[in-house]
C-alpha cells in the first residue's frame, strides 16, 4: 500500500473488538489442547510435492528416522577414518 510522503499510520487500537460476529466460542472449553502443546508439538509445513510422497505424519516420521540412522552411520564412519 502506498502512502503519501510524510503521512503516518496510527497504531492499531488494542482495545478494539476485532472478533467477527459469526465466531461463537460460547460453548468452547478453555485450555483443552494446552497440555498437548505443553509437551512439545512441532508443526512443520511440507511442500505439496512432498505431501504426495509423505501423506501422513507417520510417513514423515518414519522417513526422518531412517535418515537419522543413515546420518549416524555416516558420522561414525567419518570418525573411524579420521
Amino acid at each position: 500500500m502506498t502512502t503519501k510522503k510524510g503521512s503516518k499510520r496510527s497504531a492499531p487500537d488494542p482495545d478494539r473488538d476485532t472478533m467477527r460476529a459469526e465466531y461463537d466460542f460460547s460453548t468452547g472449553t478453555r485450555g483443552v489442547t494446552a497440555a498437548i502443546y505443553a509437551e512439545g508439538a512441532n508443526v512443520v509445513v511440507i511442500d505439496p510435492d512432498l505431501q504426495q510422497l509423505f501423506p501422513t505424519s507417520e510417513a514423515v516420521n518414519d522417513a526422518l528416522r531412517e535418515l537419522a540412522t543413515i546420518a549416524k552411520r555416516a558420522s561414525a564412519v567419518k570418525k573411524r577414518s579420521a
